[in-house]
């Protein structure tokens, strides 16, 4: 498996190639992994495929991602200023060429399938990549593809079915490895952090009702944690036994590779012996017969000795008669309290002040754009101090000091969070001023595709005097930047528009005036405050931005000086800051 990267800027051309690197175990490393599952999705077409007479939309077959992987182009174009002439904009183009066998792709496709990306559409319970087979994404796989296509500015217009039809998974707990050999970073705080998230806030017992549920519901009850039971053991002549908080070791193993970043049942079970080793889990039974075979995982480390339940070696049972429950030193790392349901008990209690580790985050999907991961080097545990709470002390500062500063950074906040972005819309949409806040967003979004873009598609190399896949991909995006920015001014700024703002008469003159010599130049003729596609080049879009976002410094100030001020906040804010906080 060898990967081709080269790089374009202007007319320069350089190549290099290599082997895919790869861990003790034969894996590729981690990143390595999503990157190439993402790419091959992105140059799909997911459509509906019909096996054993049944029909499954939104799939792909394996000749179809053998086909696509025996030669897989990822072009992904920057834009930025030319360092030899700081007014001119340059778009460097990488393109990063994966090739393989049919028997490579199928081992590769094996590792999406170990690490719970894709499963058989016909046999979910099925952990093999078959020759003949139908595949779908899990909402594991949903989560990367989409936070790869945020990241890197990929059209994911033929996906949105596939994001609109399916459960995606919200929060997934990404633990850091180490450089060297992709191995996790395995710390106290590290595994507290991961068990806390593997129990969940209570105890996750299922509902004792049998409604039928579809696949929505059925994730979300799954994603607040390994579902429990009450394991009755009865021993000749001894009265009857009742463990609590009881999960089987297959589901566990299923729920780490389902909601955490580890790459298949190996690492999870490592995961989950490490859970033994740290005193939080406990094996109950294992009712197999004798001559069944049982895989044991077994992780070894230090111990603190005394009183600490942490001992020296912890080893997980990978049966599927293998019961463990949680322990008592489980639950009071996870938490939980007196009011920690029973089976019969369907009420919710969600406590915003549960304690976190700044180790470890849980990444709220791509549209958050932060990157998520356990950092081994700071293992101190905080308090967890929700949204809420710093808006409302940032509110109570800014009371006290009663400048504008105060206001600004409580604006902040405020776009910095989706809940609280929602309800100040509401407000300025109730007050006939919520054009300012969505200048703000649509410029913010605009500046974000205007740096980068990429593609990816399964294609022979190029022909002479063709362009390449990414030269194509930066013309479309290139006409789209241009639509967008003429959407902008037709739609907040041009004279008499829909949504015209309220900004300072130098910003528009300033505005009108670039426009103008823009036209100038290229026809002769004076502005007549209409915009055509063809007036810009990429410079040209820079400097528009420029004087964009000197109009958005304008609008925010607006905000925060005369809008906010409107806002009760602490009211306003009441019903978020009940709300469960979660680790961004």
């Amino acid at each position: 498996m060898s990967t081709e990267q080269s790089d374009q800027q202007s007319t320069s051309q350089s190549c290099s190639s290599h082997m895919m690197k790869t861990t003790k175990r034969g894996r590729p490393y981690l990143k390595d992994t999503l990157d190439l599952f993402a790419t091959l999705i992105v140059s799909l077409q997911l459509t509906t495929h019909k096996q054993y007479f049944r029909t499954f939309p939104n799939s792909f077959t394996t000749d179809e991602a053998a086909h696509n992987l025996a030669s897989l182009k990822f072009s992904q174009s920057n834009r930025g200023p030319d360092p030899r002439d700081k007014s001119r904009i340059v778009t460097t183009t990488t393109t990063t060429t994966f090739s393989m066998t049919r028997d490579m792709a199928k081992a590769m496709c094996q590792h999406f399938m170990d690490a719970r990306l894709i499963e058989n559409a016909a046999d979910q319970g099925s952990n093999l990549f078959k020759d003949r087979g139908t595949y779908v994404l899990t909402p594991k796989g949903l989560h990367v593809l989409e936070r790869f296509i945020s990241k890197n500015g990929i059209n994911s217009d033929h996906l949105q079915q596939v994001f609109t039809s399916q459960p995606i998974c919200v929060k997934l707990l990404h633990l850091e490895r180490r450089a060297a050999d992709d191995e996790i970073i395995v710390t106290q705080s590290v595994i507290t952090a991961l068990f806390r998230r593997f129990v969940g806030r209570q105890a996750n017992y299922p509902p004792s009702h049998s409604a039928p549920s579809d696949a929505f519901q059925e994730y979300n009850e799954r994603a607040k944690g390994i579902h429990l039971s009450n394991i009755q053991e009865r021993t000749p002549g001894k009265p009857i036994v009742t463990n609590k908080y009881c999960f089987s070791a297959v589901s566990a193993l299923e729920w780490l590779c389902d909601f955490t970043s580890v790459v298949g049942r190996e690492e999870a079970a490592e995961m989950a012996a490490q859970f033994v080793r740290f005193g939080l889990i406990v094996l109950v039974s294992d009712k197999r017969k004798n001559n069944d075979s049982a895989i044991i995982f077994t992780v070894r480390g230090s111990a603190p000795g005394g009183n600490s339940p942490v001992s020296a070696h912890g080893e997980f049972r990978c049966t599927a008669k293998a019961i463990y429950r949680i322990t008592d030193e489980g639950k009071r790392v996870a938490q939980w309290d007196e009011s920690t349901p029973s089976p019969v008990s369907s009420t919710t209690n969600l406590h915003g002040d549960r304690l976190s580790l700044d180790t470890a985050t849980i990444e709220m999907g791509s549209r958050s754009g932060a990157e998520a991961a356990v950092s081994a080097a700071d293992a101190k545990i905080h308090r967890r101090i929700s949204m809420a709470e710093k808006l409302h002390a940032s509110y109570e500062a800014g009371e006290k000091k009663g400048n504008v500063k105060s206001n600004m950074d409580r604006l902040n906040y405020i776009l910095e969070e989706p809940s609280y972005r929602g309800l100040f819309r509401d407000f300025l949409k109730a007050n006939f001023c919520e054009e300012n806040l969505a200048f703000w967003l649509d410029v913010e979004d605009f500046k974000r595709k205007f740096n980068t873009t990429s593609s990816a598609q399964a294609t022979a190399p190029p022909r002479a005097g063709k362009s390449t896949p990414g030269q194509v991909a930066m013309e479309h995006h290139h006409e789209s930047l241009i639509q967008t920015a003429l959407h902008i001014y037709d739609q907040y700024l041009a004279p008499s528009s829909q949504h015209e703002l309220n900004i300072d008469h130098g910003l528009r003159l300033d505005l009108s005036g670039y426009l103008g010599e823009v036209i100038t130049n290229l026809h002769g003729k004076s502005f007549d405050g209409q915009l055509n596609p063809s007036h810009f080049n990429a410079t040209q879009l820079q400097m528009l931005i420029k004087l964009y976002s000197r109009i958005q410094t304008h609008v925010l100030r607006l905000m925060a000086t005369d809008s906010l001020p409107k806002v009760r906040t602490p009211l306003l804010f009441r019903h978020v800051a009940d709300m469960p906080c979660l680790v961004r």
